[in-house]
């Protein structure tokens, strides 16, 4: 820190100002700090500075997307741990901005939260992956084989094989994927599952079936829509979220057919929505709450023990068969 200090003409107390509460600085010489710190190597502890002050006891959770039905339970699942250990939660929605991204980042490097658990997949614009490593950084759903954290995830690959394994026990073998993002890990994780399980069966793969996707409801539609476009339909779709799932069922019946007599349909999360969809979507169901408490307890865990070796905890899912599969039909 002196070293910096001395090349930037600034005292040292200013250099820690300007690297750990940049709001307590003026824009010209943070960036000039930050700037001398990057090229000489320099990271603040992060660990040794939590425990020579006093600690915020607040988690920050960042998510993509709020409005994502996906992250209630999970970030209910924390809240529970956090409230036994008297943690307090702040949630953060950052759709993908990287200014927003960063003013989280400083809300985290300032110290007003101690830990961050991550469903993005990524770091927040302003946190070196270096400096994360030694900081109670928690991923949670999203891996990220770059980065060096603690993380809880699931086998998607394995559940998105067995999840199309269904459809095919049911006599599918024109069976569609619509994707999730592919810019989103999970999204080609669950892409892989789907091809292994055609594989297995034998199943020629045609990428005309592949449809690219957002998450969305009306990304569910819009595929549908292409799907019955084509020569020869499928008979089945395995789609990346359940959101996507009920807006291509939504469509399904919109073409005037029936789901699942003509159009088989399983869907992957288990959102609250799924079981009132009509019909009830069958799914894979992930443990949203158990994951937020595991995410919670490793982050806090970090926070009052210091960096650890990296835990990768895999939780298991649940295949919940509703309404939405069935035989595939006979042709007419």
């Amino acid at each position: 820190m002196a070293d910096v200090a001395r090349r930037a003409g600034v005292s040292t107390a200013t250099v820690s100002r300007a690297l750990t509460r940049p709001d307590q600085v003026n824009a010209k010489t943070r960036d000039m700090v930050r700037k001398i710190a990057q090229e000489l190597g320099f990271r603040p502890n992060l660990i040794g500075r939590q425990l020579r002050t006093q600690a915020a006891h607040s988690l920050l959770i960042l998510v993509q997307d709020l409005e994502n039905p996906f992250y209630s339970e999970l970030i209910k699942g924390a809240e529970s741990v956090c409230r036994e250990r008297q943690f307090s939660v702040m949630v953060g929605g950052t759709d993908g901005y990287e200014d927003v991204e960063t003013l989280y980042a400083e809300q985290f490097l300032g110290g007003r939260v101690d830990g961050l658990i991550l469903l993005t997949g990524h770091l927040p614009a302003g946190l070196s992956a270096s400096l994360a490593t030694q900081s109670p950084v928690v991923l949670v759903s999203e891996d990220n084989p770059e980065l060096d954290l603690c993380a809880v995830l699931i086998d998607n690959p394995g559940w998105a094989t067995r999840a199309t394994a269904h459809l095919i026990a049911q006599g599918h073998r024109r069976i569609a994927h619509l994707c999730g993002p592919m810019t989103r890990i999970i999204s080609p994780e669950r892409r892989e599952g789907y091809r292994r399980a055609l594989a297995t069966a034998g199943i020629a793969h045609d990428p005309q079936l592949e449809v690219p996707g957002d998450f969305s409801f009306e990304s569910g539609r819009e595929a549908v829509r292409q799907l019955l476009s084509l020569p020869e339909p499928p008979t089945a779709i395995f789609c990346a979220n359940d959101e996507s799932a009920l807006g291509a069922i939504r469509a399904v019946q919109q073409a005037g057919l029936s789901v699942p007599g003509d159009i088989s349909i399983i869907g992957f999360d288990d959102t609250k929505l799924a079981q009132f969809s009509d019909p009830p979507l069958t799914t894979v169901r992930q443990p949203r709450q158990q994951m937020g408490a595991a995410a919670a307890d490793l982050v806090i865990g970090l926070i009052e023990n210091g960096p650890a070796q990296r835990t990768r905890l895999l939780l298991d899912c649940q295949l919940i068969e509703r309404g939405t599969v069935g035989p595939c039909p006979v042709p007419r």
